[in-house]
């Protein structure tokens, strides 16, 4: 009987034990990592309106951009048929080395300039991280005549070529809450090789930020706007004179058309290069300095593998 009841024991013992391992089983499947699933197309393209997204390009395809700003719409329908007759232009390429890095150059009508500027994809938001977090850098060259006016009404003259150059670093930090909305922050700093007058600081700090609701599969809304560190009131005690640079505000609207992304804006920023909208800004909207412009990208596949297809 004593033996009977042992192995009865025994056998109860082992159903327990497999079960035990069954449920052992489980809870470390629960809790190992799952296969990275990336999330996609945070943003519709590498610009949210003036300025940069997180997003890259993909190896080997080019981006043609062109990108176009009126003139105010407080400048009267008879002398300028609100801003119409006046426009500034920026035509840019942008290839893609790898998925995750990319170079570019452009070049602007305002002040003649030339932009350079590279973008990585450090992190990306993934299933087990968070968001994405790219590094941004650029370099802006004016190529203006020296003595020129600037939009502050200043007279700027060079000395030396690399009095004409400015230096913009930025973090794009970036997620994607749901399927129509996304955001980011954009920490930002500058550093202007020669300011208009002595009392303006060389270097800048910036916060930009920005954001879009997607309204449908091809048309998203966008918003972005960029907060200067700047001590106005100093300035003004200094030379008498109110900052002439104000913060930048964009609104607008993009239309996805597959290999077309055209955006269209209202932003009180008619410059297209960082040094411009970030650090240089004259209008405000309070005063209706206002710029109805246009983005159009285009990308072109250039990887052998899709040419043989």
């Amino acid at each position: 009987m004593l033996k009977k009841i042992i192995a009865l024991v025994i056998v109860l013992f082992s159903v327990h034990v497999a079960y035990g391992q069954d449920d052992l089983l489980q809870m470390l499947n629960e809790e190992l990592p799952k296969e990275t699933v990336y999330t996609q197309a945070t943003f519709k393209a590498t610009r949210l309106v003036n300025g940069q997204t997180m997003e890259t390009i993909s190896k080997n395809h080019l981006n043609f951009w062109i990108s176009h700003r009126f003139g105010s719409v407080n400048s009267g329908f008879i002398s300028n048929f609100f801003g119409l007759d006046e426009a500034r232009i920026r035509l840019g390429l942008e290839y893609g080395i790898t998925d995750r890095l990319l170079v570019g150059v452009g070049r602007s009508s305002e002040e003649k300039t030339y932009d350079f500027y590279t973008k990585y994809k450090l992190l990306r938001q993934s299933n087990v991280f968070p968001f994405t977090l790219s590094a941004y850098g650029s370099m802006d060259l004016n190529t203006m005549a020296t003595g020129y006016v600037m939009n502050s009404e200043s007279q700027m003259k060079f000395y030396k070529n690399s009095e004409r150059l400015t230096y913009t670093s930025q973090l794009l930090i970036g997620r994607k809450f749901s399927e129509k909305i996304s955001m980011q922050l954009v920490p930002t700093f500058l550093h202007i090789n020669k300011v208009e007058n002595p009392y303006m600081d060389n270097d800048l700090f910036s916060l930009g930020m920005g954001g879009r609701y997607k309204v449908s599969n091809r048309v998203t809304l966008s918003a972005e706007y960029y907060y200067n560190f700047t001590d106005r009131n100093a300035y003004q005690l200094a030379t008498g004179t109110p900052y002439p640079y104000h913060n930048s505000l964009s609104l607008g609207v993009d239309i996805d058309t597959g290999g077309h992304v055209f955006q269209l804006h209202f932003t009180n920023a008619r410059g297209m290069v960082d040094r411009h909208f970030i650090a240089l800004n004259t209008g405000t909207w309070e005063n209706a300095d206002i710029f109805y412009g246009f983005n159009i990208a285009r990308t072109f596949s250039l990887s052998r593998d899709n040419k043989k297809k």
